[in-house]
């Protein structure tokens, strides 16, 4: 009996904390699936219509393989209340973009549009981008051309590949969240 109550303390404080690592890698069959694993709990997810790629390009399509950090949650406080994360989170307001043109500066960096003004915004019709984890891949240094805006969000309805994030359903995020912090590795490849 002492085991069992030890068990269940230690469960319960685990989930209490963030996870250490998460795990991402492709499914058997299709390169552009895959499958999320952290503390024992595994998702279906969708990966970059490339697969994984060791090296990562800008506009190949392909997931980064590599050990990366979260770093942001960004959310539509617009449609959801804040999630529970460990993550430091930032509401993506209208003007908030992403700047994926390796010729600026500001490449790979969140940027701020004006109206009219062209550009990836984070704010789309779709709900892809209602909740956005933003990981430190091609963050420090930043190299032109390595690829940018590479995240976690949520999937397509049919799962169908991202242009190189890592996707998966509102349900399952809203879990994952809960599991994150500044610390946790996530493991691609």
């Amino acid at each position: 009996m002492g085991n069992s109550t030890f068990s269940i303390t230690y469960q319960t404080l685990a989930r209490d904390r963030p996870a250490s690592m998460i795990r991402v890698h492709r499914a058997a069959g299709d390169p552009r699936r895959g499958w999320l694993t952290v503390d024992g709990w595994t998702i279906p997810v969708a990966l970059g219509r490339g697969g994984i790629l060791a090296n990562k390009r800008e506009g190949d399509g392909g997931t980064p393989r590599g050990t990366f950090r979260p770093l942001q949650l960004w959310w539509r406080a617009d449609r959801h209340p804040q999630p529970q994360t460990y993550l430091p989170a930032r509401p993506i307001q209208p003007e908030d973009a992403w700047c994926e043109d390796p010729t600026d500066r500001r490449y790979n960096q969140p940027i701020r549009l004006a109206d009219g003004q062209a550009g990836d915004r984070l704010t789309r019709q779709d709900h892809l981008y209602d909740f956005i984890v933003e990981i430190d891949h091609n963050f420090s240094p930043r190299v032109a051309g390595r690829g940018s805006a590479v995240f976690l969000h949520l999937a397509r309805p049919n799962f169908s590949p991202t242009a190189g994030c890592v996707s998966m359903t509102k349900s399952d995020m809203l879990r994952l969240l809960r599991r994150m912090g500044p610390a946790t590795k996530i493991i691609i490849g």
